[in-house]
């Protein structure tokens, strides 16, 4: 059985690759930074993200993930390889940033949300 895309002449094919990188480039306000570098990120999935096969290649070790000035992710990357016009990289791991610092112990989900103030002396 042929795929549509068999037929298709190759600039055709090559455009069509093309607009499709260039509408993932314009949707996807992702980037990953390693250091000084930005390199804006194609896809993301639970195992692992992409850039552009063009783009700089990021060493293996840890980089952070962001959504505009968000900070998302700190990930360990471990592997990649170029996919078409995509080089896609694994994650070994990856751990959300959250705004507070970790806790070394376990916190009590009954706590209260505020204190109520002593009174005032001689009132």
């Amino acid at each position: 059985m042929t795929d549509m895309s068999d037929i298709l002449p190759d600039a055709v094919r090559e455009g069509l690759e093309q607009a499709r990188l260039k509408a993932l480039r314009r949707s996807s306000r992702l980037s990953i930074q390693d250091g000084t570098r930005v390199l804006p990120v194609l896809r993301l999935w639970d195992g692992g993200f992409s850039v552009a096969a063009g783009a700089e290649v990021l060493p293996r070790g840890f980089v952070d993930l962001y959504d505009g000035p968000r900070h998302l992710y700190q990930c360990l990357v471990v592997a990649s390889q170029v996919e078409g016009a995509e080089r896609v990289y694994d994650f070994k791991w990856n751990a959300p940033v959250t705004g507070a610092p970790a806790a070394d112990y376990v916190r009590d989900e009954a706590r209260p949300e505020a204190l109520i103030p002593a009174p005032a002396r001689g009132a």
